[in-house]
């Protein structure tokens, strides 16, 4: 479970709400739903209209964590392999909270 927002990019994804705040494609602002699959570069996310794959570049990813405290993250900084996520370096500058 994620403890800290600021931990948030160092855990596990995959189960998490999330709503795309903003992106360069309007046509992504808006799209919500739960987390079901990550790659290096988009997040797979289970919508009420099916399946959307969310580039992580170019976007501001609002997530709702356990607790039901909201977290708005810059998409950039979550490019990764998400096994490889844990060792990178975040600058806590990135953060909304």
């Amino acid at each position: 479970m994620i403890q800290r927002p600021e931990n948030l990019a160092r855990h596990e994804l995959i189960g998490l709400s999330v709503i795309v705040a903003e992106s360069t494609d309007n046509g992504l602002v808006g799209i919500s739903g739960m987390i079901v699959d990550e790659t290096r570069n988009t997040f797979l996310v289970e919508t009420e209209r099916g399946l959307k794959r969310i580039p992580k570049s170019k976007t501001s990813l609002t997530f709702t964590l356990q607790n039901g405290q909201k977290v708005k993250v810059l998409g950039s900084i979550l490019i990764s392999q998400p096994e490889n996520r844990i060792n990178k370096k975040i600058k806590s500058s990135r953060w909304k909270l």
